[in-house]
């Protein structure tokens, strides 16, 4: 299988008819995988060139591709083939988009992934029955570093069976049960001691175009995502989170080194090993090792695997590692299937 017919295959699944659509276009066009070839080192080729027309269509190009994207034009009704309009835009507008392709990377966090890895914050701090310190790789801007701030409403047959969080939370999540199990969760939220995100490529939400490329990166058709984006900005903004930046590798050990020592450390990642390479999962697993010769770390994540997006929980100690797999999810955070 073709890298760009994953990528359409990931698109139907994720609800993107358009970029579905495109991805197959663009598997067959050897000059559009040429362009999308530019990225940095490690960039998914799909996402940076999609995300680039996206912005650029944002900020206003006028170009009848527009009326394909319901964020830009909202009830437009698309006609023509958009494979040859996302053509004919690239031939027009390569001189802007080729700075972007070359340097913008996958900031992507998105905050729906948060109905996944909140039940398993809840439990560590359950299990361990202390606060939690909260260290996350590649956070982007932040935003899941907030989960406790957010409503949750966990469905099953379209009515609500789990809900934490303030009715008024400016931002609420919804998910979608499958196989019949619902987490249990404790009568309030997690106590969050310290949250710090570790960042390679920060983004700086008072800067207009780091806030125009987030949005860029939400597929076009999921405007309940975009309104979603918008409100975890406005969170983030008024509840700022400390964001280190650097190679996460060079920066866990000291970080960990220098949490303070009451309350549970939880390492947490979503969609970010992918980037690495096997060399570097290992380096990761290492650091979290030695670290628990001093104390418990928590590990949560949520990785592609064979076709799956498991959810993890490993729980480092004096040098031991138990996993657990407590379900499978959405990678937008659509469904959850519990196991747990």
């Amino acid at each position: 299988m073709s890298y760009w017919t994953f990528f359409s295959q990931e698109a139907a699944r994720g609800q993107s008819p358009l970029y579905e659509r495109l991805s197959l276009g663009i598997g067959e066009d050897q000059r559009l995988q040429d362009l999308a070839a530019q990225v940095r080192d490690g960039q998914p080729h799909a996402n940076i060139l999609l995300g680039s027309v996206h912005a650029l269509l944002l900020k206003g190009a006028d170009h009848p591709l527009a009326e394909h994207y319901p964020s830009v034009r909202p009830g437009a009704r698309p006609h023509g083939d958009p494979v040859l309009l996302f053509r004919d835009f690239v031939d027009a507008h390569e001189a802007a988009l080729l700075p972007m392709i070359r340097s913008r990377v996958t900031n992507t966090n998105e905050v729906g992934r948060c109905t996944s890895v909140m039940p398993v914050f809840d439990l560590v701090a359950r299990e361990s029955g202390q606060g939690l310190h909260l260290i996350e790789i590649g956070p982007s801007a932040g935003f899941n570093l907030n989960f406790d701030r957010y409503g949750y409403q966990y469905k099953q047959g379209g009515a609500v069976a789990l809900a934490r969080g303030a009715a008024d939370a400016p931002v609420t999540l919804s998910c979608e049960m499958r196989g019949g199990a619902v987490p249990t969760l404790g009568l309030s939220m997690p106590a969050i001691l310290t949250r710090v995100g570790l960042e390679l490529n920060p983004v700086d939400l008072n800067n207009a175009e780091d806030r125009l490329w987030l949005k860029a990166l939400v597929w076009p058709e999921l405007l309940e995502r975009h309104a979603r984006l918008d409100a975890a900005i406005r969170v983030l903004m008024e509840h700022p989170v400390t964001i280190r930046f650097g190679d996460a590798l060079a920066l866990l050990g000291p970080q960990l080194a220098q949490t303070p020592k009451d309350g549970r450390v939880v390492v947490s990642h979503t969609h970010v090993t992918y980037q690495f390479t096997p060399l570097m999962r290992e380096q990761l697993d290492a650091i979290l090792l030695e670290a628990s010769a001093a104390r418990p770390v928590a590990r949560v994540s949520i990785e592609y695997h064979e076709g799956r997006y498991p959810i993890r929980l490993q729980s480092y100690d004096r040098g031991t590692v138990n996993e657990r797999v407590l379900g499978v999810c959405d990678p937008h955070g659509h469904w959850l299937e519990w196991h747990a």
